[in-house]
């Protein structure tokens, strides 16, 4: 305890310098720890997002024969979910019944036929695209509150409507489930989330406040070397710097919950793109806090004890600046088994022979990540040295020489300017690996896009309105025979209803067609299908309710097509002209499709006049999964968000550490001037000592960070493995990186002599 006291009476009574050196070190873990806060905050945020889904889900208690319990008379229930450009929009259509259920959460009321209650997005939406009303039949009533919407800017409305409007409805006796259907974050994406986070803001973040708890390292090691010449214990003298370490560090990490908490009130309020929330959302939970408020004070504890160590052990060899032990090669231990993971899955993925199991994938990953990301750090003093001795050797330059010499004399300046930065570059290809990942998931590169609509319970009078729908380039019913065809599936025939031209609006290339004939269809290089030629299958007509039944034999002349690449648009095995179905028939079982152009605005029109038809038609956008994307823009949002925390934690490591090695050199570079440098030769110097390791820890990244990316891919099970596009920009940041590094430097050195400096040497 007297050791405690004795560090923090030296703490506030050791001159203006030292209470400057506490402040900067407050600050600085005021960043970390508000960069931590927010890192940990995410998976709270999109819990709270996803308990209000659940809340607001419909349910109906099953029984054993998984009928709904007290169904009779309750409202029926029908949810639609639309793409507004890559936007979902959920309608929840809800048609009062005999008995009352509690209003859903964010209303209160129960809607009723003819009312539509939006969420305040929506609603801003519907004032500027006004067509969108056609999907949202009735007047306005009122707003969904906060509590019945996952995010603020979510589209969601409640749509009262009559029993009869709900021909797929189902009873609900109430809202709320223990769990959302769809999380706003799958749990294997979360884990790459998680995965990825903690690779680019918790790494930098560590070595960030381990710089911050080092300030004034060689000053403050040289007043606890005089401690122990004084008499003070080993144990002691580790006591009293640690003592000054965790004050700052438990400040800075007060300060750094109060910047979150105002951060979460500001942003939140303006959202991010692709991903808002609400500011209660935000807030951080006790355990969450307490983490920060003991996590960044006891790092700087054992810190704050293990730069003690040197001067509690030898204080004289502290208090006379003896040269520093070289660092041993134990430094490159966890580097070379990171590489040896991330090379073996490298060659697996270059020889194809990519791994199929994830499950040991997904452990080895993450520790080779680790692994090498501390092998680039620990692995840097010794790399440096080793080079800053080569280069010393063999240069006829004297600033170079005097750089050189420097930083083989003294390896570990460069592990603490450098390391930000080279950690920054590396998390840069992990992060790049994932959105690539990502990309490969939500690619949608055709030209054109399918819709498909099913005809079971579809009237004829609806049918003809979507063939009729405007900006559709073709459309084609596609049919299902009553009978099965036989084989190991079972499964019936499909026959495409369309003429000759119809045929080819569709498709990209037709070979050879005859209108008023029923023909076989193939894609190129298939020469197997269903149905045996002349044999006879059965399909269902209709017509006003009437229904008759069409026998359609095989036929042994076979047409050639080749389809759209990444989407099908025909998957029938007969081509069968309108005119062979009775008149004014249409199919009873099967499906429609329709093709348009695949641009945004053509599918945003498309999908808005579907809805002038039948607000309530099950339309799917083939290769359109909006969830998913919403659901990827998001995991992009908060990736981002990590390589802004990763860039603000490795420049502020690099700013901090520079001004700290420069004011530690003071003495260095004022007797270097008085023996007659020039201060260009010294700026010259005060670059290269900065610019070679970091050089050297960038070029490692670079090198380190594509294959760590490459190997992820592998484990990923993706298409791409290498990605050639992405080594200009990890280049184009490295470079940048130097250079920030380089004119970091440049002030560094002043012009006023000051010989107080070095009286006592």
């Amino acid at each position: 305890m007297t050791e405690l006291l004795l560090g923090l009476r030296l703490l506030l009574g050791s001159g203006r310098g030292n209470r400057v050196r506490f402040f900067l070190m407050s600050v600085g873990s005021a960043v970390g720890v508000c960069c931590l806060a927010v890192v940990l905050a995410i998976p709270g945020v999109l819990a709270a997002q996803d308990a209000r889904v659940a809340q607001r889900q419909p349910t109906c208690d099953i029984d054993a024969q998984a009928h709904c319990i007290n169904g009779d008379g309750a409202p029926l229930e029908l949810t639609r979910t639309d793409p507004l450009g890559a936007r979902p929009m959920t309608r929840v259509f809800l048609a009062p019944g005999t008995r009352r259920i509690e209003p859903p959460p964010g209303l209160r009321e129960f809607p009723e036929a003819g009312e539509v209650f939006l969420s305040p997005r929506l609603h801003a939406a519907l004032q500027n695209h006004p067509q969108l009303a056609q999907l949202l039949p009735g007047r306005e009533k009122g707003f969904v509150g906060a509590e019945g919407l996952a995010r603020p800017d979510e589209l969601f409305a409640y749509v009262g409507v009559g029993r009869d409007q709900l021909r797929e409805g189902g009873p609900i006796t109430r809202f709320g489930m223990s769990y959302p259907p769809d999380p706003t974050v799958e749990s294997s994406t979360l884990d790459i989330v998680r995965f990825t986070l903690a690779g680019v803001v918790l790494l930098p973040l560590a070595v960030f406040l381990s710089v911050c708890a080092r300030l004034s390292a060689a000053a403050r090691s040289r007043r606890l070397a005089a401690l122990r010449l004084l008499g003070l214990s080993k144990k002691g003298v580790q006591r009293v710097n640690a003592a000054e370490t965790v004050a700052a560090a438990l400040l800075g990490a007060v300060l750094g919950l109060c910047a979150y908490w105002i951060l979460n009130q500001l942003i939140s309020r303006v959202g991010l793109p692709g991903f808002t929330w609400y500011p209660s959302d935000g807030t951080l939970t006790l355990p969450t806090s307490l983490v920060c408020l003991i996590g960044c004070p006891a790092l700087a504890w054992f810190v704050g004890r293990a730069s003690a160590r040197k001067a509690a052990a030898n204080p004289l060899a502290v208090r006379r600046s003896a040269v520093e032990k070289p660092p041993g090669k134990w430094g490159l231990l966890p580097l070379v088994p990171g590489l040896g993971i991330v090379a073996g899955y490298c060659v697996a993925g270059a020889t194809g022979h990519a791994p199929h199991e994830t499950g040991l994938s997904a452990v080895l990953m993450p520790i080779a990540v680790v692994l090498v990301g501390a092998g680039l750090v620990l692995a840097l003093p010794l790399l440096s040295r080793l080079l800053a001795r080569r280069v010393a050797r063999s240069s006829s330059s004297l600033p170079l020489g005097i750089a050189m010499r420097r930083n083989e004399v003294e390896p570990g300046g460069a592990l603490r300017v450098a390391t930000g930065l080279v950690l920054l570059v590396y998390a840069a290809s992990l992060v790049q690996g994932v959105l690539i990942e990502l990309d490969q998931v939500s690619k949608h590169n055709s030209p054109v896009q399918i819709y498909n609509v099913m005809l079971d319970g579809l009237p004829t009078e609806q049918q003809l309105g979507l063939e009729e729908v405007p900006g559709l380039r073709a459309h084609a019913v596609e049919m299902r025979s009553t009978d099965a065809v036989g084989g190991d599936d079972g499964s019936p025939i499909s026959a495409l209803v369309a003429t000759c031209s119809q045929l080819r609006a569709l498709l990209p290339k037709v070979d050879h067609c005859v209108d008023n004939r029923v023909v076989r269809l193939r894609e190129e290089g298939d020469y197997e299908g269903l149905g045996e030629p002349g044999s006879p299958h059965a399909f269902e007509v209709q017509k006003h309710g009437d229904k008759r039944v069409v026998q359609v034999r095989v036929p042994e002349e076979i047409i050639r097509y080749r389809d759209w690449p990444e989407i099908g648009a025909l998957d029938a095995e007969l081509l069968v002209p309108p005119s062979f179905l009775p008149a004014g028939y249409l199919p009873v079982s099967g499906e429609l499709t329709l093709l348009s152009d695949s641009d945004p605005a053509t599918v945003r029109n498309v999908l808005d006049s579907v809805g002038s038809v039948d607000p309530t038609i099950d339309v799917q956008p083939f290769g359109i999964n909006v969830t998913a994307l919403q659901q990827i823009g998001i995991v992009k949002t908060l990736l981002a968000v990590g390589m802004v925390l990763g860039l603000i934690i490795g420049v502020a490591a690099y700013l901090v550490a520079s001004a700290d090695r420069a004011v530690e050199r003071r003495s260095q570079v004022t007797a270097l001037a008085l023996l007659g440098a020039r201060p260009r030769t010294l700026r010259a110097v005060q670059v290269a000592q900065v610019v070679v390791p970091l050089a050297v820890g960038l070029v490692l990244a670079v090198v380190a960070g594509k294959a760590a990316e490459s190997s992820y891919l592998v484990t990923g099970g993706g298409d791409i493995f290498w990605d050639g596009d992405g080594v200009p920009l990890l280049i184009g940041c490295a470079i940048g990186a130097v250079g920030v590094a380089a004119l970091g430097s440049l002030p560094l050195i002043g012009r006023r002599i000051d010989p107080e400096l070095i009286r006592r040497d």
